[in-house]
């Protein structure tokens, strides 16, 4: 029997992160998320494990697919979101000019196409002609102005201004076509226009920092904006005007489940169609009849990391001595292995290992509690009578802060707290609710040390994450990283178009920044998507499964909710 899926009462769906927007960095406060729908590029290491049925179905219209997330999202206005579940949902509702394709490279998504002049420093697009609104109305150049000018105003607190304050020139040529100028060359433009676009019409004479367009957003995307349900669900629905085609699937629901295991219930009942499992979930939890039977698994290495990450202004961790020890106290392979039981690789950042820009020549520091306790001497910390490193009577002691509703970081949590703990450390673990993880720690920088990860842009742009400037909220670098020769070195890849002067510069960048461990980089999990063996149309390719989503459908035979 087929469920009915009412107004008034709906199964919720989770939106599939489109991938235009991995150019853009988003916490891995977050990344829980963006391991459920990752549309990130495959590894070799991809694996595809489909479900029984294998026949093949025509297209159909029809169904809706229902996902879940841990934590709701703060804001739909594009430009200030800077959390997966926000960036999901505006990736659906609003497009980029530009965006990524199946095998990362970037094409037209409101441009048609465009002209580099001038040695890179003049990008002219060319818009499509054929999109409008949600509203109806038409989309123009005046849109793409709008949004720059709002990226680069002073009194929007978006954290993505730094790619845009490069642009000595803004000009609308035609109401299809626009000239961007750059005072000196920039390697990340392009790919920076892959932000979304906001419409001006709505917003001119609104306060982007509180508007009611944050909760109800009108976009030119596959889908529109439907309700939104405070730590319930998000729901969307297809666009049936959408410039590239109407999208097969017509509704998703981001579902709000903060707890992991009713998330995982949830899926066993067939309550959920599409979730991120955990590497105990996908080794040994649903290699069962029923779940080959129901849904279909992914695994690949994406753009991302998982790192500990030091307030610096901290009196504790200003010794790079101090930090020194901490990477060779934690076994990182013991995380790895512990934890995700293989699925996932060391990481010495502050790149994706994936990245041409990562430089392999690091190799990661082996455990060694003895080199640790020498290095805590030197930095003036001694093991007091019980145990306890101690500095002028001041005890080291802090607290690892992390998000609620990610097991797997919990658990690698617990044994840095045990490693530590060994070496003399006195280390507490607040596992915090979503909004007030963002909003009362990160954004407020309240913490000693807080576990996290970041999903990382393609274009190996450390800007956002590492510079300076970056430091004030809502700026990325909240752990208060500063360093004259990184941020020159950032300030020089940026304006360089050659590879290899790049790679040279990112090589040195990845040293310092690991040499002084402002992070304590941890690993890169494996993607570990399952989806409902009922979807068709998912097709494998550098860019994960989630690019070509418009494109996903579930056969007429097959369909479960009727819908209104």
């Amino acid at each position: 029997m087929k469920q009915r899926l009412l107004k008034n009462k709906m199964v919720n769906i989770d939106c599939i992160f489109r991938f235009k927007n991995m150019t853009k960095k988003i916490p891995l406060i977050a990344v829980f998320f963006l391991l459920c729908l990752l549309v990130h590029g495959c590894s070799k290491s991809t694996q595809d494990v489909v479900s029984q049925d294998q026949k093949v179905y025509p297209p159909a219209y029809g169904d809706a697919i229902i996902e879940a997330g841990i934590g709701d999202a703060s804001s739909l206005v594009p430009i200030l979101a800077s959390d997966s579940a926000s960036g999901k949902i505006c990736g659906n509702v609003f497009n980029g000019v530009v965006k990524y394709d199946k095998d990362l490279n970037l094409v037209g998504d409101l441009a048609q196409n465009w002209e580099i002049q001038e040695n890179g420093l003049v990008i002219i697009f060319h818009l499509r002609k054929d999109v409008r609104w949600h509203d109806g109305e038409p989309f123009t150049s005046a849109d793409v102005e709008f949004t720059y000018k709002k990226l680069i105003d002073p009194k929007v607190k978006t954290p993505y201004s730094g790619d845009f304050e490069n642009v000595k020139k803004f000009e609308i040529i035609d109401d299809y076509t626009v000239r961007i100028t750059y005072g000196e060359p920039f390697s990340p433009a392009l790919a920076s226009w892959g932000m979304s676009v906001m419409p001006q019409h709505l917003l001119e004479t609104e306060d982007l920092n509180n508007t009611s367009f944050s909760r109800a957003p009108i976009g030119t995307g596959p889908y529109r904006f439907k309700r939104w349900k405070t730590q319930e669900l998000i729901e969307l629905e297809s666009n049936h005007d959408y410039f590239e085609g109407r999208p097969y699937i017509d509704k998703y629901i981001l579902r709000i489940i903060p707890d992991p295991a009713t998330m995982f219930l949830e899926l066993q009942n067939r309550t959920i169609d599409y979730m991120g499992l955990t590497s105990l979930q996908y080794v040994r939890q649903t290699e069962t009849d029923f779940f080959k039977q129901a849904y279909q698994k992914f695994r690949y290495q994406g753009f991302l990391f998982t790192y500990l990450g030091y307030n610096l202004n901290d009196p504790k961790f200003k010794d790079v001595r101090v930090r020194k020890a901490i990477n060779y106290a934690v076994d990182k392979n013991e995380i790895i292995n512990g934890v995700l039981l293989g699925m996932g690789s060391e990481c010495t950042g502050p790149f994706a290992p994936r990245s041409w820009a990562y430089n392999k020549q690091i190799v990661p520091v082996a455990y060694d509690s003895d080199k640790a306790h020498q290095l805590l001497k030197e930095a003036g910390w001694y093991l007091n009578k019980d145990g306890i490193l101690e500095k002028n009577g001041e005890l080291f002691e802090f607290t690892i802060i992390t998000n609620q509703g990610n097991e797997e970081r919990k658990r690698a949590a617990e044994i840095i707290q045990k490693r530590l703990q060994k070496i003399g450390m006195k280390v507490k673990i607040k596992i915090i609710e979503w909004s007030a993880f963002i909003n009362e720690f990160i954004n407020k920088r309240k913490f000693e040390a807080v576990l996290l990860g970041w999903s990382l842009a393609l274009d190996p742009d450390l800007y956002d994450i590492w510079h300076s400037s970056k430091i004030p909220a809502p700026g990325f670098n909240f752990v208060g990283y500063k360093n004259e020769e990184v941020d020159k070195l950032i300030e020089k890849g940026r304006k360089s178009f050659d590879r290899a002067q790049r790679k040279e510069i990112s090589n040195r960048l990845h040293e310092i920044i690991y040499d002084e461990q402002p992070y304590l980089f941890l690993y890169t999990p494996d993607s570990l998507p399952i989806l409902s063996s009922r979807f068709q149309g998912i097709k494998v390719a550098p860019a994960g499964i989630g690019y070509n989503f418009i494109k996903w459908y579930v056969p007429k035979s097959r369909q479960k909710y009727i819908l209104p």
